[in-house]
Formats: C-alpha cells, structure tokens, sequence
C-alpha cells in the first residue's frame, strides 16, 4: 500500500505541474502594427490642419516616434505630424535630441539629432519640414 501512496502523490505533483505550466504560458503576442497602421491608429477620428512652420516644443510635450515614417508632438485636442526629410532614420526607440534658438520654438529649418536609445551614440538626423496640425473632430451625438 505505501507504494500505491508515493505513486499517487508523485502523479498528483506531475498534474500540479502541468496544470502551472499551463497557467504560466506566456499569452499570444498581439501582432504588431505597420508604421503606416500605427500613424493611422495615432491620427484616427482628426481632420488635418492648414501646415505651420513652428510648434512650440512646451506645448507638445509627449513625442511618438512612428518608426521610420513620421514624428507625432503633442497629444490632446490637436497633435503635429513631422514627416521629416531623411525619415528612413527614424527608429520608434531613438532619443530626439534638438536645440531651440532664437524663439525657443521648434521649426522646419531646424534639424533633429537621433540618438539611440540602447547604446546612447548618436546615428544621424533628420531636417524638420512644415508641422500638419491633426485636430480631434468634435463627436456629435
């Protein structure tokens, strides 16, 4: 009898076991999204603005890179799309490093400096255009 015992509790921690297993399995990553999928998510239910040249950086403090597309400032009401000239640079993990002269205003002469975000060298940068304003349309109900 003490053998059908040892034989009982070894399959109930060989069931405990596989039942954790089970329970522990990561989940199914979601797949991830195109740039051109992610920008259009960022600028769902906005209407595009007449462009500017400067953005006031103060303004539009949170900054999304959309990798290798496009620079999203601000969030809110109204964001600003950058699609700067060089943009095949931009990678969605790159530190943005710009210098602001003059007004203190960000504007579409100026260049952006990118810096990676793992080793910390900077890999090239990217020359500013016009900001598009996208502004969240008032829902009517």
């Amino acid at each position: 009898m003490p053998k059908n015992r040892s034989n009982t509790h070894l399959s109930r921690a060989v069931l405990a076991a596989a039942l954790t297993g089970l329970v522990a399995a990561p989940a199914i990553a979601a797949p991830r999204l195109t740039p051109q999928q992610e920008l259009a998510k960022v600028l769902d239910g906005r209407v595009a603005g007449k462009p500017v040249d400067c953005i006031d950086p103060r303004m539009n403090d949170q900054t999304r890179i959309i990798d290798r597309t496009a620079i999203v400032y601000g969030s809110g009401r109204t964001v600003y799309l950058q699609v700067p000239d060089n943009a095949s640079n931009l990678h969605d993990d790159d530190v943005l490093v710009t210098e602001l002269r003059g007004s203190g205003q960000l504007c579409s002469v100026d260049t952006v400096k990118l810096r990676s975000n793992t080793g910390g060298f900077y890999r090239g940068f990217v020359g500013l255009r016009p900001f598009v304003p996208y502004t969240r349309v008032a829902r009517r109900y």
